[in-house]
């Protein structure tokens, strides 16, 4: 006879467990059988770059926030604390490999070569979309959660049918997965074995909610219900994070079909600047989860190799303010757009219904022109 209690049997998914790592909080370099056969180009000059690409993006986030604090921008959604998630995917992939993103991973469109100005575009609300997404193999921002895990799978099908190798990586949070599309795109991807890459940067919230109160185990244990391989790492491990993007890289350029990484990381930040996380989760959470900053825990560790450290940490300083210095200018730039261009680059062809909201809208912005003076009668013509 069945029986059901009210906890699942957490034995079942020991294996899913604790997260994968090289790095510990102490900066301690720790073997792993399945991560340490991609990290043997590990060397002092990677390591030292991407301690730099967390310090710029970090910098970056932070001159964000304050730029939407001083009215600048009327939305920023910051990613402090998963810097080591995102650097990690971003410099283990090529470049021709295709981005699908939530609105959080400006970590990622940095390192695709998105400018200042592209990036912040959105925000100011001087543009509908931000930049090219076939100029940098990533698509604009997501806001509809969970939504681009549709769009990255049926482009992977469609990479596959055309005999690319390209991947397609699917990134999103950890409340994407009570939604339903990404589960859907993991039923696709599963059947028909797409080049997907699916990235989950569990970063303990879905806005306000801890992820205990959606996933009673496990994150990365729910794809494998569907099929799909999964890897539960460390997030704020940046070598564990790097060498695991590189493992599912593998595998799924082998034909095997898509994989699933979960990024335990956590979000230092509020959700967006319009949220107060002090409502929903306390300082001693908070202080537990700074001790195990990425920077600091890859500056331990590159101390215990003897690098210069402190060298560094100008550098960092140095190409930072380079950085933030053209966000903020580039705020002060961007153009205003014509009103007009609502109706633009909506749809691939005219349709009656948006041609019959532009002249509705021509016609509603020249009701609001003044009217022209009477013209007065000349001297000698009639009255």
């Amino acid at each position: 006879m069945l029986t059901t209690t009210s906890a699942p049997d957490h034995d079942l998914v020991a294996g899913l467990v604790q997260p994968l790592y090289v790095l510990a909080e102490d900066g301690t370099r720790h073997p792993d059988p399945i991560l340490d056969p991609f990290l043997r180009d590990v060397d002092e000059e990677l390591l030292t770059g991407l301690y730099l690409d967390m310090a710029v993006i970090r910098a970056l986030d932070d001159e964000a926030v304050a730029l939407q604090r001083q009215g600048e921008l009327g939305l920023w959604p910051p990613l402090r604390g998963q810097e080591a998630a995102q650097i990690g995917l971003a410099r283990a992939l090529p470049s021709t490999d295709f981005f699908f993103t939530s609105y959080r991973e400006n970590g990622l469109a940095w390192c695709r070569g998105v400018s200042a100005g592209e990036m912040l575009s959105v925000w100011r609300g001087t543009t509908l979309s931000g930049w090219d997404p076939f100029a940098h193999h990533m698509a604009t921002p997501q806001v509809i959660i969970g939504a681009q895990a549709h769009h990255a799978v049926g482009y992977a099908m469609a990479t596959k049918a055309q005999g690319k190798d390209d991947l397609a990586v699917a990134c999103f949070g950890d409340g994407a997965m009570s939604q339903g599309d990404l589960n859907e795109a993991m039923v696709f991807a599963a059947s028909f074995r797409a080049p997907v890459l699916f990235f989950c940067q569990n970063n303990q919230y879905a806005i306000s909610e801890p992820v205990a109160l959606q996933a009673t185990v496990p994150i990365a244990l729910r794809p494998t219900g569907f099929g799909i391989p999964s890897l539960r790492v460390d997030g704020n491990d940046v070598l564990a994070m790097r060498a695991a993007s590189l493992h599912a890289a593998r595998h799924i350029r082998s034909g095997k079909g898509p994989m699933f990484i979960e990024a335990v990381t956590y979000r230092l930040g509020p959700h967006t600047t319009s949220d107060d996380p002090t409502r929903y989760r306390d300082e001693a959470e908070l202080e537990a989860w700074r001790r195990r900053c990425p920077l600091g825990r890859l500056e331990r560790h590159l101390e215990q190799l003897d690098s210069d450290v402190e060298q560094l940490r100008a550098e960092g300083r140095s190409r930072s303010l380079e950085a933030t210095t053209a966000l903020r200018e580039a705020v002060t730039t961007l153009p205003d757009p014509a009103p007009e261009s609502l109706f633009e680059h909506v749809l691939a062809t005219e349709h009656p219904g948006l041609l019959r909201q532009r002249e509705q809208f021509r016609a509603f912005t020249a009701s609001l022109a003044p009217e022209a003076p009477e013209a007065r009668p000349t001297e000698g013509s009639p009255a």
